[in-house]
């Protein structure tokens, strides 16, 4: 199970606000669970790194 400081870390140095694809294309060395989990969020934009974690943990 992936968890919140992972996302936080994996976002780190992100500009917002970000699309899903931005994001993805920012966590890509990622570890591969966070990855993942962040494949799963919904395709929009998002307006900061609580928002992304709050879809990744819905």
């Amino acid at each position: 199970m992936v968890s919140p400081i992972e996302i936080q870390k994996a976002l780190k140095g992100m500009d917002y606000p970000a699309s899903k694809q931005q994001i993805l294309e920012h966590a890509k060395g990622s570890d591969k669970e966070v990855v993942d989990a962040l494949e799963k969020i919904d395709d929009r934009e998002y307006d900061g790194p609580s928002g992304v974690s709050a879809a990744v943990f819905d």
